[in-house]
């Protein structure tokens, strides 16, 4: 378990399985917070270890920022 935690630090793409284990989070945990940051798998079935490590560096989420730009719009009006 330890080598399998230590390999997921050097991939550079992670299985759907391996990343929920990087993240530590459950599946619909892990979903809910790959919408929010706007994170899908490639072609390949893999996620891209530096959009996990985004979202877990806990930079506002594309949903954050869209409703942070969208009221600064109106508060200008």
């Amino acid at each position: 378990m330890v080598m399998k935690a230590v390999a997921l630090c050097y991939k550079p793409f992670l299985k759907p399985e391996e990343a929920m284990i990087y993240c530590n989070l459950e599946k619909s945990q892990f979903a809910r917070k790959c919408d929010a940051y706007g994170i899908y798998k490639n072609n390949a079935g893999y996620f891209k270890k530096e959009d996990l490590d985004r979202m877990l560096s806990g930079s506002p989420s594309v949903i954050e920022e869209h409703e942070s730009q969208l009221k600064l719009k109106f508060r200008r009006r």
